[in-house]
Order: structure tokens, then sequence, then C-alpha cells
């Protein structure tokens, strides 16, 4: 069996921790559990190490991905649970986890069903979120942004360089660890209401998860978006010059253009999935 660091990334939740962390070190007394204050102006820290946690803090906030960053640093064990701090997620499922990562996995997620989202919203978002990256990584999706999910520590820090420091570590990791070929499971849970008020802007970090999807998309999958912008710019080429050609019976300067752009984009692509295979390379994963 492997050992086991406990990772959780905390800002502003000594009332929840004040349950949490005994009810961690109850159920699993040999992992380490490791709390990582990230600029909380409470008694998160000090909650954490009455109830027997490692306390790792920053001195100022510097958001959730950069908590789990830090923490994944410091963890000794050879499996990261990572696993938020607002007592959403109950502490026996980790059991759950972690048996199906023993069954030869990178990387086991905790997939929220439609009850365990907060809002019709964020479950229409989170829905879009799942459907974009299974289309981008070729695989089914379930929970993108799940934070809580159990990982092989040497899998996950070989990524570190890519995670945000905001609330996207988890769109991040998953569409990594899927794009570089590791072994990604799902496994059905219940998350409870958050305690206290989430620090996610639905607006703002929303358009983050897309963008973060484009950027992870364009470093391991380039095609997968060089290549329909290509086929678009050529088909409005076409289609432009097939309506010029019968109303004018000419080919146009912006016919042209869009032809010559959509050309200009897939040679991007090309170039672009060359520098991808060479990384592959670099890191023997190809």
């Amino acid at each position: 069996m492997s050992t086991v660091s406990l990772v959780l990334p905390a800002r502003n939740e000594a009332p929840s921790l004040q349950v949490l962390v005994p009810r961690l070190r109850e159920l699993y007394p040999s992992a380490e559990l490791i709390v990582v204050n990230d600029g909380s102006t409470d008694d998160t820290a000090e909650v954490a190490v009455a109830g027997g946690a490692i306390v790792v803090s920053h001195p100022y906030p510097k958001g959730n991905g950069a908590a789990i960053k830090t923490g994944a640093r410091v963890a000794c064990g050879e499996v990261i649970v990572c696993m938020d701090a607002d007592g959403q997620h109950a502490p026996e499922d980790v059991n759950r986890l972690l048996a199906r990562l023993e069954a030869g996995f990178e990387m086991v997620v905790g997939a929220r069903d439609s009850e365990s989202q907060a809002s019709l919203g964020r479950w229409l978002a989170n829905t879009f979120y799942n459907r974009f990256a299974s289309w981008v990584v070729k695989h089914k999706v379930h929970d993108l942004t799940s934070g809580f999910r159990v990982v092989r520590a040497r899998q996950f820090r070989e990524f570190m360089h890519l995670y945000p420091n905001g609330f996207s570590y988890p769109t991040t990791s998953t569409m990594a660890f899927f794009r570089s070929g590791y072994s990604v499971a799902y496994v059905p849970i219940k998350a409870a209401r958050r305690e206290g008020r989430s620090h996610i802007r639905p607006i703002r970090d929303g358009l983050r998860f897309l963008l973060i999807m484009i950027r992870i998309c364009t470093l391991f999958s380039p095609l997968r978006i060089f290549l329909p912008c290509s086929f678009a710019f050529l088909s409005a080429g076409l289609c432009y010059y097939l309506y010029t050609y019968i109303n004018d019976g000419r080919f146009t300067n912006m016919s042209a253009l869009l032809i010559s752009t959509s050309i200009v984009v897939f040679l991007i692509g090309l170039v672009s999935e060359q520098i991808t295979a060479l990384t592959y390379q670099g890191t023997g994963r190809d």
C-alpha cells in the first residue's frame, strides 16, 4: 500500500477545520495531514495544529492552486489526496478513491452528481466545461472542476509548472493527465454544501476556466484548436468566392485573404504539433 499525504488548502476555514481535521486524523492515522494556510485572517492555522495537522502558511493569499502546489512540494507520501477544507468533501470517501487508484490509475477524481452543484448556473457551466474537455482529450470527463482527487505524487508534480495559482488547478491537472496518456478514473460522490462564503467568482473564474482549457488544448493537442479554425476560414473564403463568382464573376481580395489565413492557421497548428511531440520526447512520454 502506498504512503498517503492529505493536502487541504484553507483560507479562513477555521470553523469547518475544527470538525474536519480531527475526523481525518481519526480515519487515517498513518497518513500525513497537511493544511496549507493561504494567508488566513482567522484561526485557521491554530485550529489545524490543534487537530494534529502539519501547517504550512502563506504570508498572504496566493490562491487555491498555489496552496495545492505548496502542499504537494512538502508532501512526503507517494499518493497525494487533494480535498477542500470547507466541509464539502466527506472524509469517508477518501478510501473509495484510494481503492480505485490502487487498481492501476494515476489519478482518481470524485465526480459530483447534479444534486451536489451549488446552483443551476454552476451546473450548466460545469456541464459545458465537461463536454468541451471531453472533446479536447477524447475521453469522457465526468467532473472537470472537482477539487477532490487522489493522484500519484510523481506524476502530479510533473505538471506543477502548468497549474495556475487560482481555482483552476483541477481543470489543468485533469486535462494534462489525459493528454499525457495517464490513466484517470472517476468515483461518484455527493458533496455537501460548503460552510461559509465561497471564494469563487462565477463569471471571472468561469472565463478563466475556459481560457485555461484552450491553453492546455494548444499545449497538448494543438490541432484540436487550429484545425477547426483553419477549416472555418477556408469555408468562409470558399463560400464568399462562390457568392462573388455567381454575382460578379470574379475572385475578390477578401476571398484570397480568408483562404490564405486558413493555410497560415493550419501551418501554425502543424508547427505547434511538432513542438508538442518534441516536448513529449524530452520528458520520456512520447
